[in-house]
């Protein structure tokens, strides 16, 4: 695999820790309330599945009602609590897109509703704490703007401290004619935040002021893609040194180096998605990085596959290593176990899950037979 074998002895023994101490997790699925899928069904909210991580199996373990269109999911960094990005959402006098906190119970998974905050933009597609758990930064896709909220100690959300509008239009007239805030990701040190804005062709970097409850732009506070590009998701590196982000319309994965001192980002490889010879329609979605730093994944939504690439451990540059079919349509998102041994990828367009197992020395994806039915399933998220 050329010079891309990249884990070290000591990824690999805690890789090994990971593997022999962790026997189960619980899996929650985000979906689409408001709309039947093309199968007729409708969800009913926030899914949740013990997954068995010697096999890979999925249970059925209840479903969070009372939530409309909770499409994203993001975990506290206690594990104690959970919060949805509710697309729409109706509360008294007051409607519009909202985040959602929960508590979550550590033994059955069980959410308890603790409170929920108008995001103060349309759309919100993408929620992340900051590394302390005393921030929730929102990406509100339709208007195009980031909203910050301050965590409670009880895990509940105060009202919006910081809305930040972005603006700018790229080049493709029907995705592009105004700013599409589609993710917002913190760097390791929790210093600087990260935002993808689809419809500008930009990824800003903001510095997190955890005190004042706010972001403030980096200097320079942007680098610009390729017009048309489309950056949608964020990805870094488990060491820190690199990031990779998705270009949604233009089947493209970029890589970056990460200055975590001064909060900049350095362009060094772009890569295709696709096969060689492939020409049809397809939108990357979501980026991840294995825990041991070896391989990267992402999914294709129209080839409908997921990508694994191989990461060179001194460059972070990487090697195709193949696409994996996710046995379903259209992959909106997919998420790693804790141990890194499986992969689940969540078929939007097709109301399955399925399950894989990733190879820790190839990073190669096998179907392990095991998948579930959700309606519209479009966020999965592991916790211990």
């Amino acid at each position: 695999m050329h010079d891309t074998d990249v884990a070290t002895d000591e990824d690999a023994e805690k890789g090994e820790e990971l593997t022999d101490t962790i026997t189960s997790a619980m899996l929650y699925i985000g979906t689409y309330t408001s709309t039947a899928s093309s199968f007729g069904r409708r969800s009913e909210g926030i899914y949740r599945f013990r997954f068995d991580a010697t096999t890979g199996a999925l249970t059925p373990a209840g479903v969070t009602t009372g939530i409309a269109n909770p499409t994203w999911l993001a975990l506290h960094p206690s594990s104690r609590f959970l919060y949805a990005g509710s697309e729409v959402r109706e509360h008294g006098q007051r409607s519009g897109g909202a985040a959602v906190a929960y508590a979550r119970d550590a033994a059955t998974g069980e959410l308890t509703h603790i409170n929920d905050e108008l995001t103060g933009g349309a759309g919100p597609c993408h929620l992340s704490p900051d590394p302390s758990g005393r921030l929730l930064m929102v990406a509100n896709y339709a208007s195009g703007s980031l909203t910050v909220f301050g965590v409670r100690p009880d895990g509940g959300l105060e009202p919006a401290s910081q809305i930040i509008q972005h603006a700018g239009s790229g080049p493709v007239a029907d995705r592009q004619e105004g700013p599409h805030a589609h993710c917002i990701v913190p760097d390791p040190t929790g210093r600087f935040a990260l935002a993808a804005d689809l419809g500008i062709d930009q990824v800003l970097v903001y510095r997190i002021d955890a005190e004042g409850k706010r972001l403030v732009p980096a200097d320079p506070p942007f680098v610009a893609f390729t017009p048309g590009a489309g950056p949608r998701h964020i990805a870094f590196h488990p060491t820190g040194r690199w990031v990779y982000v998705t270009g949604e319309l233009n089947s493209t994965l970029t890589i970056f180096s990460w200055d975590s001192e001064r909060g900049r980002l350095e362009p060094i490889q772009v890569v295709s998605t696709l096969p060689e010879g492939w020409t049809g329609t397809n939108y990357p979605a979501e980026v991840t990085v294995a825990p041991s730093g070896r391989f990267v994944y992402m999914s294709n939504r129209g080839h409908d596959s997921i990508t694994i690439f191989a990461v060179n451990a001194v460059t972070g540059k990487l090697t195709p290593v193949g696409h994996e079919p996710t046995q379903g349509a259209f992959p909106r998102h997919f998420a790693l176990d804790p141990t890194g041994a499986f992969l689940v990828a969540a078929n939007q367009n097709s109301d399955n899950v399925v399950v894989f197992r990733a190879d820790a020395e190839t990073g190669r994806l096998t179907p392990t037979g095991h998948t579930v039915t959700v309606p519209m399933p479009v966020c999965v998220r592991f916790a211990r």
